[in-house]
């Protein structure tokens, strides 16, 4: 029993030993079997009467109670006795178990609402059907291994060998299994483009609503631009009132000096003299002329270019009458009509609504330009004059504001037809005027103006050249004496008056288009010539013979001039060799045509825009005739074009604007 006992204390281990042995299993099994073994031996000589055996149960409690005296045996089987089944339980998991058991968990809610399964098939079928099938190559070596056996095996039946029915059944059970996986796997395509329709359905919703975003940040920088170009303009008033003051005030202290000498004769004639003789005359006092000035946006605007090609914007009921010319700044900017009811009316393209009307010519605008803040309108009354656009009395915050719209509406500014023509506020271009040019003697029928230098020609048969700066006519070219000196230098025909090869036509005008660029002037007139001036020696330097119609419309950049003639064909000219890069044909005479840096558009007699993208090489009609048809309705025929920035805009002979993306 000696050796039991020390048997028994070496097993239950040191101190630093007694808690652990005691909490794992391996050690209550161990305590388990030690108590029992040990009762045996103690309590079997108890039974048998032997009183010699009663020193071991004397040891054996003595050696017990040593071990439950110690501190951490205390301690440990405190703790067990007041551990729960359930604490018990968790402890024997790890934490990695605890958390899936945790995220596994459904409650009985979730699984009471599981939502109906669309599939036909099941999860093992579908993952059944995605397993990884052999290659195409494989493929065809089994198609053809098949069509061999299929030989071999009618030779075997041939050669009076009875068929395998078990392999035969074998074979229709495979071929029925790969059918069915077959089956699965088109449902799962076809699940997945169902799927694929669903994302795309959120992402264009989630498109608008950034669309609308951007288009409500672009309304509030234009208000922004607004509010600085209004504080800019009166703090230039300011200025300048300050400055002529100290003028003022200069010019009365040069006066009083020059009159100290003669302070007796003054004083002796003062009562004789008037007293308005001694108030600075106007001659006297320094004033400064005023001058146009270029006021250039800060930001432009780009949510015309989130748009798909052929995209209506807006259609605005402009005008009454046929459109004779339109122009505008930048896109959602402000846009400027005249028409042949004698009106010339100026738009803010954001809202769709009338600024105000210009007032001043005499009769129909036929010509225009809009370059920043500047216009330019050349009329049938012979006379061109020049307005600021940036002095008009307009509050964009009436179109949403003051007008009652109420917040929730689409700030894309989609037009709609039906919506109720807003009137401008009387006087609100009443200090736009700038000044008039005057030297023509017939209506002004095409201009255009670079910086201070402004081209004009008219159906007197000349061009003039205009000094912005001092508002008046520098240089006068005579077209038919340059065409004279260009016959008689050269000995030809080439370069002088030529007639077209189609009859003449009485609504042709004599200068279709000019364009200036420093010293460099294309001119497009009735008999199908282009010249190319040189502004500082006023002759012409080259002549593009090659349109066998009026020159409508022209325009050209760095490397290439780009003509459209009532000839019905728009070409493209090389200006490094003077040689003809491309042409096109259409259907109709070329009214109008504008490029950017990508497309080529125009108006050839037709309910639409023309639309030639240079880039992708392909020729595409924009407007409201595509889809006329559809419609039930018939758009009058396109006028003018205009395009910036992939931003379009098109005139038509009904009045009506559209405006549209390319």
């Amino acid at each position: 029993m000696a050796g039991l006992s020390s048997r028994n204390g070496s097993d239950f281990g040191g101190p630093g030993e007694e808690e652990e042995s005691i909490i794992s299993t391996r050690g209550i099994e161990a305590f388990g079997r030690k108590v029992t073994t040990t009762a045996g031996h103690l309590l079997m000589p108890l039974a048998t009467g032997d009183p010699s055996s009663s020193t071991h149960y004397q040891t054996a409690m003595s050696d017990l109670h040593k071990q439950l005296r110690r501190p951490n045996l205390q301690r440990s089987v405190f703790s067990f006795a007041k551990t729960t089944p359930t604490d018990l339980v968790r402890s024997k998991l790890s934490t990695s178990e605890i958390q899936y058991r945790a995220l596994t968990y459904l409650p009985d809610e979730l699984l009471a609402n599981i939502p109906e399964d669309e599939n036909t098939y099941s999860l093992f079928q579908g993952f059944q059907a995605t397993m990884p099938e052999n290659s195409a190559d494989s493929k065809r070596h089994r198609r053809r291994i098949s069509r061999g056996r299929k030989l071999l095996e009618d030779d075997k039946s041939e050669s009076e060998t009875p068929p395998n029915i078990g392999k035969l059944k074998r074979e229709k059970n495979s071929l029925n299994h790969q059918l069915e996986m077959m089956g699965i796997r088109k449902n799962m395509a076809s699940s997945e483009i169902h799927e694929i329709d669903n994302k795309i359905a959120n992402l264009n919703s989630m498109r608008k609503i950034v669309l609308e975003r951007l288009a409500g940040l672009e309304q509030e920088e234009a208000l922004l631009e607004h509010d600085i170009m209004d504080v800019e303009n009166r703090l230039e008033d300011a200025q300048e009132q300050l400055d002529n003051a100290e003028a003022f005030a200069l010019a009365a202290k040069e006066e009083e000096d020059l009159d100290k000498p003669d302070d007796s004769a003054m004083d002796a004639s003062f009562m004789s003299e008037s007293i308005y003789e001694k108030l600075p005359s106007a001659n006297s006092t320094p004033t400064r002329p005023k001058r146009h000035k270029t006021i250039r946006r800060k930001s432009m605007p780009i949510l015309h270019e989130h748009f798909e090609p052929g995209s209506m914007i807006r259609e605005i009921q402009a005008h009454n009458d046929n459109i004779t010319a339109l122009d505008f700044d930048v896109p959602f900017g402000t846009m400027v009509t005249s028409a042949l009811d004698d009106t010339v009316r100026v738009w803010d393209m954001s809202a769709g609504r009338c600024i105000g009307l210009l007032e001043g010519h005499t009769a129909s605008v036929r010509t225009l330009q809009v370059e920043d803040n500047i216009l330019a309108t050349g009329s049938m009354d012979a006379t061109i004059r020049l307005w600021d656009l940036s002095k008009a009395h307009y509050e964009p915050q009436d179109n949403r504001i003051n007008k009652g719209v109420d917040e929730d509406e689409d700030p894309l500014a989609f037009g709609n037809p039906e919506d109720v023509e807003f009137e401008p506020p009387m006087g609100s271009m009443a200090d736009c005027p700038l000044f008039t040019l005057e030297a023509h003697v017939d209506e002004v029928t095409a201009l255009h103006f670079r910086g201070d230098t402004l081209i004009s020609g008219s159906a007197d048969k000349t061009l003039r050249q205009w000094d912005l700066e001092k508002g008046r006519c520098v240089q006068t070219l005579d077209v038919m004496w340059a065409a004279a000196q260009a016959s008689a230098t050269m000995g030809s025909s080439e370069g002088g008056w030529r007639q077209t090869g189609r009859l003449p036509d009485a609504s042709a005008d004599f200068v279709g288009a000019v364009q200036v660029f420093d010293a460099a002037l294309a001119c497009g007139t009735a008999d199908g010539m282009v010249r190319l001036w040189d502004l500082r020696s006023g002759q012409v330097h080259r002549s593009l013979v090659g349109h066998t119609g009026p020159v409508t419309c022209l325009q050209f950049d760095d490397v290439h001039l780009v003509t459209g003639s009532a000839d019905r064909s728009i070409r493209i000219w090389d200006l490094r060799t003077g040689a003809i890069h491309d042409a096109y044909a259409y259907d109709s005479p070329i009214t109008s045509m504008m490029f950017d840096n990508r497309r080529i558009v125009s108006a050839a007699g037709e309910d639409v825009v023309k639309v030639y993208d240079k880039l992708e090489g392909r020729h595409w009609d924009c407007g409201s005739g595509v889809t006329a048809e559809e419609e039930s309705r018939t758009p009058a025929i396109v006028e003018r074009v205009r395009i910036k920035d992939g931003y379009l805009t098109e005139g038509r002979r009904d009045g009506k604007v559209g405006i549209w993306t390319s």
